[in-house]
């Protein structure tokens, strides 16, 4: 017979199939020779108290064959002939995943990719980070796989209402992921993992006859009767379909700026920023799991951390334990900062987003950047004015760098007191890091925030206050800026027929998941819409 159990483990235990078992025996009252066999359903860890445990759930097979977990092999077809064809504008999670669905439902792709393949990136990656070169259309947030894939690939989501998380996650192992993603809480693939994943998916795509293309910069949308007929490239070329999915990431503003200059429908939307946190990994396990040293059987501590201060949220955002500080940024002249693990999670440092909410009301009462306003001409009204708000704090963020990327930084309790640090700790960041005082940096509001909430995060959280922590400037790209708005039912832009905004640059994902799911619920839609 077969029996769903939950067991409570030390986590030596837990990793240990033989005590697993012993656990079964003793939980059912069955021999342990009766055990054929058990998988993992869930498992996650619990270390509210002094002394770490695992709460594993695992399907038993007792006095019986023991089988492996299912498989959900989803089948793809030939779209080769197919009758309708779908542009879709990005190959992040949101446009890999509609491309798939599409081809699952006898629709052909045509996935158009402003950067290079996950391969090629890896050159201009070196060089932003050796070199500081940044190439505006190759970088840790344009090309294959898209943000995700070269910072860190979490794919834990609350986006429960927004589609099948199981799903996703079972189409990532089908493409190479590991099974262990579809039982941890908190499941993670890895920077050194995902373009494996990333490149087997583009096979499955031209294998079935979708149409897949590298370096290809859309610049316009062929528009007739208010009904999109295809896209224009920055090579002159024109292509058209019967639908064009935008899955563009929220790192590119020209196609916020395209949509302006074409006076369609898009909104400002609240998103947060702030900088990038970084303690000695030891000392995140020695807090956490209370210890000294961390056992073995654990993997590297995280933590999640909010705080209300003055009515605005202060949190953490992008945790990423063992992990590395990269430059994200996309264009000369602004540095972004975020940070990504490897799939051991084994580097010596934790880091994580350390941003507060921004809002409109918000950014139009910091003296600074009205003043920027002022200067620039921007209003109040204008949809891009917090893209162009996270824009100017990036700018500052390079200028006090002093260039090629170097980061402004300073210590977390100097950060408090707003005193320039003296001497800077070992950091990850590859560029370098020069010290400065991040009040002549960051806005007020964000400032003084983050000064209070790090403060408040020290008495949550022993030890995480501290001068053996650097904070890193800037965390900008948590979410999108702009909204391109569509139908609630359609998924349809309101004024563009067959055009679908998609993902986290149009404003309805944060990460790997739920963009994916998003990109999947769209291409759902247009298949319905086609009646195939």
């Amino acid at each position: 017979m077969q029996q769903t159990i939950s067991l409570k483990l030390l986590p030596h235990e837990a990793t240990n199939d033989t005590s697993v078992k012993h656990y079964i025996s003793s939980a059912t009252g069955h021999k342990i020779a009766a055990i054929t066999g058990f998988y993992r359903l869930k498992q996650s860890i619990d270390a509210r108290s002094r002394q770490p445990w695992v709460n594993l759930t695992v399907q038993a097979f007792i006095d019986e064959p023991f089988l492996n977990r299912p498989t959900q092999q989803v089948q793809y077809k030939d779209v080769t002939s197919a009758k309708h064809k779908v542009i879709i504008i990005g190959a992040g999670p949101a446009g890999l995943f509609a491309a798939l669905r599409l081809i699952e439902s006898g629709v052909q792709p045509i996935i158009l990719e402003r950067g290079k393949d996950v391969r090629a990136r890896r050159r201009d990656l070196a060089a932003l980070n050796k070199e500081g070169e940044v190439n505006p259309e190759s970088n840790y947030c344009f090309g294959e796989g898209g943000a995700g894939t070269y910072s860190d690939g979490k794919l834990y989501t609350r986006s429960n209402k927004r589609g099948d998380i199981n799903r996703i996650l079972n189409i990532l192992t089908q493409f190479g992921a590991p099974e262990s993603i579809l039982f941890e809480a908190h499941p993670h693939i890895g920077t050194n993992k995902l373009p494996h994943i990333i490149t087997a998916m583009r096979e499955q795509i031209l294998q079935c006859g979708g149409q897949f293309y590298f370096e290809k910069k859309v610049v316009d949308f062929i528009i007739a009767n208010n009904t999109i007929k295809g896209i224009a490239t920055q090579a002159g070329e024109k292509i058209e379909a019967d639908a064009v999915i935008l899955a563009t990431g929220h790192s590119a503003r020209d196609i916020f700026e395209l949509f302006a200059q074409k006076q369609i429908l898009i909104e400002a939307k609240p998103f947060a920023l702030g900088v990038r946190a970084e303690h000695p990994q030891t000392l995140i396990d020695s807090a956490q799991y209370h210890c000294t040293i961390r056992d073995e059987s654990l993997p590297p501590a995280s933590y999640s951390l909010v705080e209300q201060v003055n009515g605005r949220g202060v949190f953490s955002f992008c945790m990423c334990p063992g992990g590395i500080i990269a430059p994200a940024a996309t264009s000369p002249g602004e540095l972004v900062v975020n940070g990504w693990s490897p799939s051991k999670r084994n580097n010596p440092f934790a880091n994580s987003g350390m941003v507060v909410s921004c809002s409109i009301e918000d950014v139009t009462k910091d003296a600074g950047f009205k003043h920027a306003m002022k200067e620039h001409g921007w209003k109040t009204s204008d949809p891009l004015l917090l893209m162009y708000f996270q824009q100017w704090v990036e700018q500052k963020a390079f200028h006090a760098g002093g260039g090629k990327f170097v980061a402004p930084a300073q210590r977390m309790v100097d950060f408090g007191n707003g005193k320039i640090s003296a001497s800077l700790n070992e950091c990850s960041y590859l560029p370098g890091v020069n010290s400065v005082e991040m009040g002549s940096i960051l806005p007020s509001f964000i400032h003084t925030s983050l000064q209070e909430g790090f403060k408040a995060f020290g008495k949550k959280m022993r030890g995480y206050y501290t001068n053996e922590a650097m904070i890193v400037a800037t965390e900008s790209r948590t979410s999108s800026p702009v909204r391109i708005p569509r139908d609630n039912e359609t998924l349809q832009h309101p004024q563009i027929a067959n055009l679908y905004p998609c993902g986290e640059g149009a404003g309805y994902a944060g990460g790997i998941v739920s963009a994916a799911m998003d990109g999947e619920r769209v291409a759902s839609i247009i298949h319905l819409k086609f009646k195939i």
